[in-house]
């Protein structure tokens, strides 16, 4: 008699316990973010035009010598946020060292001035990072004003202007959204086609 009980007891309880955590609750959270953080409960999505053209929280690809680019992505084939993961590749391994060599050199070539930041030759641990450091996006302004036929000056005023302090002033780094620069390089100075 005890154990039809105990038994009828663990099988409601785990019923609902399922519905409880695994329905009510997240109904509620999803609720209450979409009234009070609808832009972030939403993906922070970017439109343009009343097109999404990305998100301020993933990052993207960007191969144009116009544009500036990311960080490079190990997620998938990548800025694949279903398959979200760095290269698991330790300081030591051959092949991280082989590509990380390769991809100083091919940067080296577009601007031989000085030293590559490593945000640009290194993923990220989730390879989503939409952002880059202010060292790596002044690394790549004189070719970016280059291919756009406009004056460095004008670039690094727009990288300053979406450049990102550390968050409450000592978390964190310093860091520019690429997409939100490349936007506003296309709105001050559409590209011609």
């Amino acid at each position: 008699m005890n154990i039809t009980r105990n038994l009828l007891t663990a099988i409601l309880m785990t019923i609902v316990t399922t519905l409880l955590l695994g329905v009510v609750y997240p109904l509620v959270v999803t609720g209450v973010a979409q009234v009070l953080f609808p832009a972030k409960a939403n993906g922070q999505l970017i439109e343009r035009d009343g097109k999404v053209v990305g998100s301020r929280i993933i990052g993207q690809a960007f191969s144009s010598p116009g544009y500036f680019r990311s960080r490079p992505s190990a997620a998938g084939t990548g800025y694949d946020a279903a398959n979200s993961a760095g290269t698991n590749l330790g300081p030591t391994n051959k092949k991280l060292v082989d590509a990380v060599k390769g991809a100083v050199d091919a940067t080296k070539q577009e601007n031989p001035a000085g030293p590559v930041p490593i945000d640009l030759v290194t993923s990220s641990a989730s390879g989503l990072d939409p952002h880059i450091s202010p060292a790596a996006a002044n690394f790549q302004i004189s070719r970016v004003a280059r291919e756009r036929g406009i004056s460095e000056a004008e670039v690094q005023r727009l990288v300053s202007a979406h450049s990102a302090g550390r968050q409450l002033g000592f978390l964190g780094e310093p860091v520019v959204n690429v997409l939100e620069l490349n936007l506003a390089l296309d709105a001050e100075y559409p590209r011609k086609h």
